[in-house]
């Protein structure tokens, strides 16, 4: 093994390993279905319960987190509640091969948009940025894209094999879903991104997961105690000057809520105050993605130290 091997990123052996299985998979499904692949999923998540002390760790301390800040003593952790969030994952799993496999239907999925999110952006021709999160099935919102609005929904991500991902999703029947790669902001994605918007294309982004490469992050009050959260989906709403919607995907009573809610017209700031602002915009964001996590507990799919301070 030369130097360059043994000094590459760990991030960067995850980021391929990740696209080989996804490949299988997207593969598999096609070949065997869901049936067939359930106890195999069930079984891999399983172990990753038994020998991942790590995540069950995280899961335990989200679990007290959220019981402690909301007051809610049924939500306070035990064994089983941290065993039942990791099957949760694993029936999240299946229900994503059903999405790649296109299994997922209309009358599966239910939007909740109280606010006509939805119909705003048809009557003002601009799309807006739309932040999710890893709670529930981001997956299930291509319905939007592919089932139901017919709209092109951009996802930004930081893996480097965006490209790859999409002739993926083409194969497996995503049209209207493209995967778009902005670990390094330029002049160049910045007028990407801008255009798309004016073509009333949707911009979709995570805002509860730092980016592993020396991303901008802001460290908040979340569920009581202070957690890092990234500041680039705030900044590229200040500099792309769109409106801002929350959106997420709960799987309650054994269907799908898509829900939309409208969270800033504007995120604007002067030089000196950026900082703050960008700040309090987060702040607000972990607040609402809180109240967000008591719809549904266990589907927060976020098996790390969320709250590791210490952790780089």
């Amino acid at each position: 093994m030369n130097g360059r091997s043994q000094g590459q990123h760990w991030a960067g052996q995850r980021e391929r390993g990740s696209f080989v299985l996804m490949k299988f998979t997207a593969s598999a499904v096609r070949l065997l279905g869901r049936r067939a692949l359930s106890p195999l999923l069930y079984a891999i998540v399983l172990y990753f319960f038994v020998f991942g002390r790590q995540a069950r760790r995280s899961i335990w301390h989200y679990q007290h987190n959220l019981a402690t800040w909301s007051g809610r003593h049924d939500l306070c952790p035990s064994r089983r509640s941290v065993f039942r969030q990791f099957m949760c994952f694993a029936d999240t799993l299946l229900d994503k091969l059903d999405v790649w496999n296109g299994k997922l239907g209309l009358e599966q999925v239910k939007l909740v948009d109280p606010q006509d999110v939805r119909g705003q952006l048809h009557r003002q021709g601009r799309g807006q940025m739309l932040v999710a999160a890893h709670l529930g099935n981001l997956e299930v919102c291509r319905a939007l894209a592919e089932l139901g609005e017919k709209v092109q929904m951009n996802v930004l991500v930081h893996t480097k094999h965006a490209e790859q991902f999409n002739r993926l999703l083409g194969e497996a029947g995503a049209t209207h879903l493209r995967l778009i790669q902005v670990s390094e902001l330029n002049p160049a994605t910045m007028l990407q991104l801008s255009e798309r918007l004016e073509r009333g294309e949707w911009l979709a982004i995570a805002g509860d997961r730092v980016p592993l490469h020396g991303g901008r992050n802001v460290s908040v009050d979340f569920l009581g105690r202070p957690a890092a959260f990234p500041q680039g989906p705030w900044l590229l709403a200040g500099l792309l000057q769109c409106r801002v919607s929350l959106m997420n995907c709960l799987k309650i009573d054994g269907r799908y809520h898509v829900i939309i809610e409208p969270f800033a017209e504007r995120i604007q700031w002067k030089r000196r105050e950026r900082d703050a602002v960008i700040r309090d915009w987060v702040q607000r964001y972990a607040e609402r993605l809180g109240q967000r996590c008591l719809d549904a507990p266990l589907q927060w799919f976020n098996f790390y130290p969320f709250w590791n301070e210490h952790d780089d």
